[in-house]
């Protein structure tokens, strides 16, 4: 039995729920914030929560508990399906990843430099530059499946494979240029976390349990060292052994494992704690602010242009494939979809700004170049659909 990317129907299926529940997430984030509670919103966020064993403790607000803690889990799940695309999936052989590795790089590429372009000058502004460089994977297969057979299968896998790609590049990005004032003693504590994560992958060991007790050291160390404390999830999925034992592996019974509570309740309270934008006094002018209106740029057109353009070039000079069955309109419509930013880049921007009144448009921008993205792809698929059925012969 081999793992494959999951068949049409399991994309359809945790795409269309997944994006329907961190949909109300972040609908219910906008209410809440623009409604009589919003102080109290804020309040419950700014709420410090402590785990204490003895003399050593923890304290933290609860929205850092979410963006520190929660979501370790989350690049957790991410580090998991990066290292079983990459040995068995869609990223296992250069004929396979060429496409989305090539879109992913000008899709990352191009909305960062739109960013930086419009918020030139501005030296704090600048460290939001990745902010726009990410996709969301379950907005954008919550619209794929909306749109049902209007999307290849080829397409949507493509779209999977690609923002696989994004979060490795976002991984990337994170360790280097987010990362605090270093603490050398917790990083080479943290690097004996990772040793350990190591040993027990070749030694094949079995057990969850031991993967969670380092896994939880690792964290420990990483979020005192400075780095961030996300990056210990990732090592500890890239750590998970994929060798299989009576058709089953300890990675992908993770992954499974993970999976519902990464999408049904991880993600969407992200959503809710991070989604909260106060639309009260909003106008054109809030738009056109440099850092809202960078984002926005960056998602919307620097997405479809850099994941477009690249695609279209590999495919013209013989480097990659169109994907099986898929027109180059529906493969720009992919391009437009791919600027559905929400997660990861609300992640980002919470690295990368401490200003409440900087996030706000953060997060603004965010959301209006993902409605945006995710209106106008469905909209040129709808379009490309109804163009090809008038043609078609009757």
């Amino acid at each position: 039995m081999t793992a494959r990317i999951p068949a049409s129907d399991d994309l359809n299926y945790t795409g269309l729920y997944g994006g329907i529940v961190l949909g109300l997430a972040a609908i219910a984030a906008l209410v809440v914030a623009n409604s009589s509670f919003g102080p109290a919103y804020e309040a419950l966020l700014r709420t410090t929560g402590e785990v204490r064993i003895g003399s050593i403790g923890l304290s933290k607000t609860i929205d850092h508990w979410i963006n520190d803690g929660l979501m370790a889990v989350f690049f957790l799940l991410v580090g998991l399906e990066i290292k079983r695309e990459a040995i068995e999936g869609a990223l296992a052989s250069p004929k396979k990843a060429a496409l989305p590795v090539i879109a992913a790089f000008g899709g990352f590429i191009t909305p960062a430099a739109i960013f930086a372009a419009v918020n030139w000058g501005d030296a704090q502004a600048l460290r939001g530059w990745a902010i726009p460089a990410a996709t969301d994977i379950a907005f954008a297969l919550g619209v794929c499946a909306m749109m049902g057979r209007k999307v290849p299968a080829s397409l949507k896998t493509f779209l999977l494979a690609l923002a696989i790609i994004d979060d490795l590049m976002a991984i990337i990005v994170i360790a280097i240029f987010y990362t605090a004032d270093l603490s050398v003693l917790a990083l080479a504590l943290g690097g004996l976390g990772v040793a350990a994560l190591a040993v027990l992958n070749l030694l094949d060991v079995r057990r969850p349990a031991f993967y969670l007790i380092a896994g939880l050291f690792t964290w420990v160390c990483v979020l005192k060292s400075g780095v961030h404390a996300t990056l210990a999830g990732v090592a500890v999925g890239l750590a998970m052994p994929l060798t299989r034992r009576d058709g089953h592996s300890l990675l992908e019974d993770t992954e499974h494992a993970l999976r519902p509570w990464v999408i049904f309740a991880i993600v969407p309270i992200f959503a809710f704690a991070n989604a909260g934008v106060p639309l009260h006094g909003l106008t054109l002018s809030k738009l056109a602010e440099p850092i809202t209106l960078g984002v926005i740029a960056g998602l919307f057109v620097g997405k479809q242009i850099g994941v477009f353009g690249s695609s279209l070039l590999a495919i013209r000079l013989g480097l990659a494939a169109m994907p099986e069955g898929a027109t180059t309109g529906k493969l720009y419509a992919m391009a437009i979809l791919t600027g559905i930013g929400f997660t990861m880049s609300l992640f980002i921007g919470t690295l990368a700004f401490d200003d409440e009144a900087v996030l706000k448009q953060v997060r603004l921008g965010v959301l209006m170049a993902s409605l945006l993205s995710g209106i106008v792809a469905a909209l040129m698929f709808s379009a490309i659909e109804r163009s090809s059925g008038a043609s078609s012969p009757r």
